[in-house]
């Protein structure tokens, strides 16, 4: 409940926002899309399902398959563009549970992240942050997801490194967290960059 309650609070100040995303933004990436650009963004919000079993606190990401569009065979968040009608917060919500199987009625949101934008892709990316009293079944679309990987959080902060991607416009050297064989890079290191600094404060990374 402690986990719980206290990243709760921290989600309601101020958030550090881009220098946060700024220390894991990989090498010539904008964060703010430029004027000519704004009006063709594609708004979409994302889900940092966390849970704690044995005293650790986990975060639920996936691995994106390479046949996808966009940021294929990735380590990222379940969540997608905002339909109309839609807010940013029933998106993730609808996307997590289309993608991994776990519905809405366990999940608690817990408030949101900071908003940033990923040039490659057109995504402006709303972050939320929600919450399971346990660690869920899931039941993976094989069509969107290839694997959950399941990140222990606290284990992580600051294990930051730098690493060399191939990408569609070359080689690239990013910021990067490796975890169980993956890289975690992009716009999920980036969210998970501000994750950790809000974290700083808490009582339980303290103890």
């Amino acid at each position: 409940m402690a986990f719980q309650n206290e990243i709760k609070k921290a989600l309601q100040i101020t958030l550090p926002g881009e220098s946060s995303h700024k220390k894991m933004l990989p090498p010539s990436r904008k964060l703010v899309a430029t004027p000519e650009k704004r009006n063709k963004l594609k708004h979409s919000s994302v889900l940092l399902a966390l849970y704690v079993e044995n005293s650790n606190l986990y975060g639920c990401l996936i691995k994106r398959p390479k046949h996808m569009k966009h940021h294929a065979g990735q380590i990222a968040l379940p969540g997608g563009r905002i339909e109309k009608g839609e807010n940013a917060v029933e998106t993730a919500l609808r996307e997590t549970y289309e993608e991994i199987g776990v519905h809405q009625n366990q999940i608690e949101i817990l408030g949101m992240l900071s908003e940033l934008y990923v040039e490659v892709s057109g995504f402006q990316i709303q972050p939320i942050v929600g919450w399971l009293n346990k660690k869920p079944t899931f039941s993976i679309n094989k069509d969107e997801v290839e694997k959950m990987v399941l990140l222990p959080i606290l284990k992580y902060k600051n294990h930051f490194e730098k690493t060399s991607i191939k990408t569609n416009i070359g080689v690239l050297e990013v910021p990067c967290i490796k975890f169980d064989g993956e890289i975690i890079w992009g716009a999920t290191a980036m969210i998970l960059s501000e994750f950790y600094d809000i974290m700083d404060d808490l009582s339980f990374i303290q103890e």
